[in-house]
């Protein structure tokens, strides 16, 4: 059932994220100017909400957050919820808080563990997806809503559609992030399974209140495949996303021909498992982060792809520094802001080694890489898998995936 509830503290503990590693590839081939400064002391982090671990109000915020037009956030955990199969929630801000609200428990029928960022309709009907459960065990695409009936108490839980059960073979398995496009149709991929076994590309289009599932790619003989983080469209309705099929990792686009193909293949030092989605800006370049690889070994890259033609400009943005002992260090997909900066998360490292929020600003000499926060594995969280959000006031927002005052992760908040 719905739980309305003020943030509260409990005791501390973290939750344990497996990660894929990689081999340490010590060379360099692309060089690029940068400068590093601290994190910023005007800024102010606050922690908006903390998970209460398994059972209650969800755990394992890998997803990060959605932001609506009124300024409410949405998103999932991983675990926890009636049935410790993942929640959706709700953060809507009030006078100088914020009320956290539970909107669905997953289940095995519904589909279970949810890592996706939720997708906000035209209608302002919220899409998901679950990795696991359905109908053929290998996830959904749920629609959720609001009851249909007025509801008099404070326990109203939303209610989910089931529009898709993906079966592992014909469809894929495991699906992550959608995207909106022109027309509302949907976009999505799945990281495994489909005719060729390294996940799929599909469209969901809507007619008159049903959906219909369209395979787009399966991936078969591109040399691409595996995608973790969705696939963002240009502005002619092409698709482009990243992979970590053929290791280290590709970037691919889709055509709205039909036609996959590799724009970038990496080689270990500017980048291993670019599996986290791209952002375009207006100019329709390419950025992405990758988990591991780089100059300094396996700390992970932000890099650039620029198409032209058939051909593409690859450019090595920053590397991260390396590995400590407690995991991945290159985490969520990348946001920019409308000055072309770029937002993102690190899962390791940093001054606490419990991970990091970094900006890159373009400059005329190359890069500006600034800390913004370095995670404690205290109340502030640890272990970000999240991307970052912006909002008109240039306010940011995220997860972190663990710790907490709950011990099962929060939601942050980063002001100017």
């Amino acid at each position: 059932m719905a739980n309305h509830q003020e943030n509260t503290n409990s005791k501390k503990s973290s939750v344990n994220v497996p990660a894929r590693r990689a081999a340490l590839i010590g060379s360099a081939i692309l060089a690029v100017i940068l400068t590093i400064e601290p994190g910023v002391q005007a800024q102010t982090f606050t922690v908006l909400h903390s998970f209460g671990g398994y059972h209650g109000n969800g755990a394992g915020p890998y997803a990060g957050v959605t932001m609506d037009r009124a300024g409410n956030l949405y998103g999932t955990t991983f675990g926890g919820g009636e049935n410790d199969d993942g929640n959706a929630y709700e953060l809507s801000p009030r006078g100088s808080g914020w009320i956290y609200s539970n909107l669905f428990s997953f289940t095995i029928s519904s589909g279970y563990f949810p890592i996706a960022n939720v997708a906000i309709g035209p209608d302002g009907t919220l899409y998901t997806t679950a990795t696991s459960g359905g109908a053929n065990g290998s996830g959904t695409i749920l629609r959720l809503q609001p009851p249909a009936t007025f509801c008099v108490t404070v326990d109203c839980p939303w209610e989910a559609t089931v529009l898709h059960s993906f079966s592992y073979s014909t469809d894929g398995d495991s699906p992550d992030s959608l995207n909106f496009v022109a027309a509302g149709n949907l976009y999505g991929t799945t990281s495994v399974g489909g005719p060729a076994g390294v996940g799929t590309v599909y469209k969901m289009t809507s007619s008159q209140g049903s959906w219909t599932f369209s395979l787009l790619s399966d991936f078969a003989g591109t040399g691409a495949g595996n995608p973790y983080g969705g696939v963002v469209p240009d502005q002619d309705g092409n698709l482009y996303g990243g992979g970590y099929s053929e290791y280290p990792g590709t970037v691919f686009e889709l055509t709205n021909a039909g036609s996959t193909r590799v724009l970038h293949s990496f080689h270990n030092s500017d980048g291993i498992d670019p599996f986290y989605g791209v952002v375009l800006d207006s100019q329709g370049n390419i950025y992405g982060q990758t988990a591991f690889g780089g100059m300094h070994g396996e700390g992970g890259t932000v890099f650039e792809l620029s198409p032209s033609g058939d051909n593409s400009t690859f450019n090595l943005l920053y590397s991260f520094p390396g590995i400590t002992n407690n995991g991945t260090i290159g985490a969520g997909a990348l946001s920019m802001d409308a000055q072309g900066n770029l937002y993102g998360t690190t899962f390791g490292n940093g001054a606490h080694n419990y991970g990091t929020i970094f900006k890159l600003s373009p400059s005329e000499n190359g890069w500006i890489y600034t800390d913004l926060h370095d995670f404690t594995g205290g109340d502030d969280g640890c272990t970000p898998w999240s991307d970052v959000v912006m909002d008109r006031q240039g306010n940011l927002y995220g997860t972190a995936s663990g710790c907490g005052a709950g011990g099962g992760g929060t939601v942050w908040e980063i002001t100017p």
